[in-house]
Order: C-alpha cells, then structure tokens, then sequence
C-alpha cells in the first residue's frame, strides 16, 4: 500500500465533521455568547468596583472543578470519535458514558452553586453582576444538558451497533456540539470568575 493510498481514507472526511446544519447552529450559538460576553465586558467597564467586589462572592474552586469536567468530557468524547473511526464499538459507547459523566459532574457542581447562592437570597434583582453571573451561567447550564441528551442518544445508537468507521457522522455531529459547550465555558469561566 503506498503513502497515498493509507492516507486516502484521512482526506475524504468531511470538513468540519459533522452536519453543516449542526454548524450553523454553533455558529449562531457562539454568536449569542460573544454578544453577550461583550454586553458582560461593557457592564463591567462601567460599574468595575461592584463588579470586582462580588466577583470574590463566587465559588472559584467550584468554577475550576467544572473547568476540569467539561475539558475531560470533551476529551473522553474526541477519544470516543477516535475509537469509532477503528471500528471499536465498545471501546466508543464507554469513552462517550464517560462524557456524560463528566457533564452530568458538571451539573451537579453547578447545581450545588446555585442552592448555596439561592439559599443567600442571591437572585437576578439582586445586582448588576448576578444577573450577569445568573443569566450567562443558566444559559451555558442548559446548554450542557442539551449537549447530555444529544451525547445520550450517540451512546444509544453506539450500543446498537450504529455507527461506525465508513458511518459515524452522526457521532461527529454530537461531537462538534459539545466541544462548543466546553469551548464557551472556557471562556466564561475566567471572564465571569477570574478576571479583574
């Protein structure tokens, strides 16, 4: 087998993986979060000291285990794409419940946040910054909950011998999805709980 011939395979997947339906909709999504980052950036520039202040209310630590959880489900789910493009059915579905996992981490960390802020009268009338910090965070919540299910209908179809190494553009679909999830979070997480 020549050079050529062992790459052939690699050249003919499309570019980006996935459906291109799958990326308009990313694109739109990325776009409502950069104008809402900006919007966040504005706000902040004009009332900087409450900002600041209340930015030191947040759980960083929680925010950073999060981190950690969308990163490794994305790499669980990358390792899953990978497994699948070997054929390796098994070894796919497991590395994909992992990344659900991870989200479902995420959800949960998240989830423990938001009582501990509910439970300190924190709501969205509270002040500029929380309804920020609420309505971004929210928004990225269900954002990754939608990611889970999409993940847990590619782990279905992965158990049941749906995909595989010459078909599984369904499972890049999915993909491409939740690396945006984790894309957006990594640039909400220093702006919203670190940067000052």
């Amino acid at each position: 087998m020549t050079t050529l011939q062992a790459t052939a395979p690699q050249s003919l997947r499309p570019y980006p993986p996935g459906d291109l339906a799958i990326w308009v909709f990313i694109l739109a999504e990325l776009l409502a979060f950069g104008v809402m980052f900006v919007i966040y950036g504005v706000a902040r520039m004009k009332h900087r000291e409450l900002f600041d202040q209340m930015q030191l209310t947040l759980d960083r630590n929680a925010g950073a285990a999060n981190t950690v959880l969308l990163v490794t489900g994305s790499w669980c789910v990358a390792r899953a794409v990978a497994a699948i493009r070997r054929d390796a059915s098994a070894l796919s579905a497991r590395w994909l419940a992992c990344g659900i996992l991870a989200g479902l981490g995420f959800l949960v960390v998240k989830g423990f946040e938001y009582q501990v802020k509910f439970e300190q009268g924190v709501n969205l009338d509270t002040n500029l910054f929380y309804m920020f910090y609420l309505s971004l965070t929210f928004f990225h919540f269900m954002h990754v909950l939608l990611g889970m299910v999409i993940l847990a209908a590619v782990w279905w179809k992965t158990r049941q011998g749906g995909y595989s190494s010459a078909d599984h553009h369904g499972m890049e679909t999915g993909a491409s999805y939740w690396h945006m999830v984790d894309l957006v979070w990594i640039v909400l997480f220093p702006l919203v709980y670190v940067m000052r």
